[in-house]
């Protein structure tokens, strides 16, 4: 085959429907019928290092491995050459490939031929086509326009390839995207609801920190609403139009935690089919929610310090690096400088992590809040279920607001939700459901406002109504804790678990003096 042969064969192969390795593999083959080659290679451009796409001749593990271009000198000139490039047999300098040709590999054989072709497009450089044979003449009288022509033709196949693949993983990162985002879709209750000067404070914090990309660690005690903190700093912030991936640390067995951040390749380890990026992939440009990150295994945490100090990612099983641009948010109900000092956590990740703390209260400190949750949490029910209005009465929110609510916000919104699909078993649909104090009893542990009041001993004295009981029964509460405390209203409020100003009003409500 002549060389004007070679290049339509070439052109024509590049332009068939094969994958892009199938397509430069029959360049390679085309390239050997005029070019009597032991080894050749295309390599791509990555960085500073030429990385090769399809060999032919070459050793495995020649084949599969980076050439760093300051390693690599002739590399190197032809890369900042704008033409192919002979280099002659005596030349001093060190070839990539000596001793790793496949029939030769080891020997080490210094005196051979050598070629190498830059890959440019638009004068840009892509990469580079390397041919080698260990006859010092086997390259004589090779046609440098030919080759020019080949280089054309193997550079733009290259970008091709390039462009597909970068099309490719663009549509599985969306599609991994989506995946995770399917549960947020099936959320509800996403808005901070609440105007105590507790929530308005972490509102004005929020805000703050959102225009930022610092690492924000969201510290408060189980079911006040961590991950709804997370959510509306990223709404906030500059990458609001990117993923947000929530991934929930406790859930992460030991073995695939790892994997599950960082992502793996085949072969990593059993089940390791296929190669599977990690949520800091999924979450490239985006931000990543590490909740409960005080579960996350300390043989793990090194890797993730380093994600959050350089930005950069190994899958398992991968011998190179990923930059990545995320912003890390965790969450935790730990006390972390307890668990560093316990030796469970690692101090440089904790301080890596805490960079902004944002504390969360719990309900009993956002007592001004819970009458608005509660209807918030009664009209959630209302659409979930399918039923009418559902409301509460004042006997219901005087029972709410006496609840020290150790479940916080969550338990809260559990205990609306059983109520109103009991009462939908008594109340016809479509008509209102009212909830009072007494339907509240048994999740509130409050068993005095469902039990009937026992009759004075007097004939003639009228039976206490539910309401009078209910306030019966917090004026005497009230009246003892003021009295062990002397009046002081923070000790008495602390003593039934309630928010002080809260207190306060119950104390007023209620016509008692201090």
């Amino acid at each position: 085959m002549d060389q004007l042969d070679a290049v339509v064969n070439i052109s024509l192969d590049l332009a068939t429907g094969l994958t892009a390795s199938d397509r430069s593999q029959r360049l390679l083959e085309s390239l050997r019928r005029v070019i009597p080659y032991d080894a050749a290679t295309v390599m791509r451009l990555e960085g500073d290092a030429l990385l090769p796409v399809v060999s032919s001749g070459l050793s495995p593990a020649a084949s599969g491995k980076p050439y760093p271009l300051r390693d690599h000198p002739r590399l190197e000139i032809i890369c900042r050459s704008r033409e192919p490039v002979f280099f002659p047999s005596d030349t001093s300098l060190p070839d990539p490939f000596d001793g790793q040709l496949a029939h030769d590999e080891g020997a080490l054989h210094r005196v051979h031929a050598c070629l190498g072709c830059p890959l440019l497009v638009h004068g840009e450089l892509v990469g580079a086509l390397t041919a080698d044979a260990l006859d010092p003449k086997a390259f004589d009288g090779i046609d440098l326009r030919f080759l020019t022509a080949v280089a054309a033709l193997a550079a733009a196949e290259l970008r091709t390839a390039q462009l597909i693949a970068a099309l490719e993983h663009a549509a599985e990162h969306r599609g991994l995207v989506v995946r995770d985002l399917m549960r947020d879709a099936m959320m509800e209750g996403s808005e901070m609801i609440g105007t105590s000067p507790a929530i308005q404070r972490l509102r004005r914090e929020i805000d703050l920190v959102a225009r930022s990309d610092f690492s924000v660690l969201i510290h408060g005690e189980t079911g006040t609403g961590k991950e709804l903190v997370a959510r509306a700093v990223h709404t906030a912030s500059a990458r609001r139009h990117e993923p947000i991936i929530h991934v929930n640390c406790a859930a992460l067995p030991e073995t695939l935690a790892e994997a599950e951040l960082f992502g793996h390749v085949r072969g990593a380890f059993t089940g390791a089919t296929n190669d599977r990026p990690g949520k800091f992939e999924v979450a490239d440009g985006g931000t990543l929610f590490l909740d409960e990150i005080g579960e996350l295994p300390l043989t793990v945490q090194p890797k993730l310090l380093r994600a959050l100090q350089e930005g950069e990612i190994q899958r398992v099983g991968a011998d190179r690096t990923l930059k990545v641009n995320v912003r890390v948010l965790a969450a935790t109900n730990r006390d972390l400088p307890a668990e560093v000092a316990a030796g469970r956590f690692r101090a440089d990740l904790f301080h890596r992590l805490n960079v902004y703390p944002l504390g969360v209260p719990p309900l009993r400190e956002r007592g001004e809040d819970i009458a608005l949750l509660g209807g918030y949490f009664c009209d959630v029910a209302r659409r979930r279920v399918g039923v009418g209005p559902v409301r509460l009465d004042r006997s219901a929110v005087d029972a709410l607001l006496g609840y020290p609510w150790p479940g916080n916000v969550r338990e809260l919104e559990n205990v609306i939700s059983r109520v109103v699909l009991r009462q939908t078993a008594v109340v016809p649909r479509g008509e209102p459901i009212v909830i009072s104090g007494r339907h509240l009893a048994t999740d509130l542990g409050q068993a005095d406002l469902a039990a009937p009041e026992r009759a004075s001993s007097a004939p003639s004295a009228r039976p206490r109504s539910l309401r009078e009981s209910s306030a019966a029964h917090k004026r005497e509460l009230v009246e003892r804790a003021l009295t062990e405390h002397q009046g002081n209203l923070a000790a008495a409020a602390r003593s039934l678990g309630m928010d002080r100003g809260n207190f306060h009003r119950l104390v007023k409500r209620l016509g008692l003096r201090v």
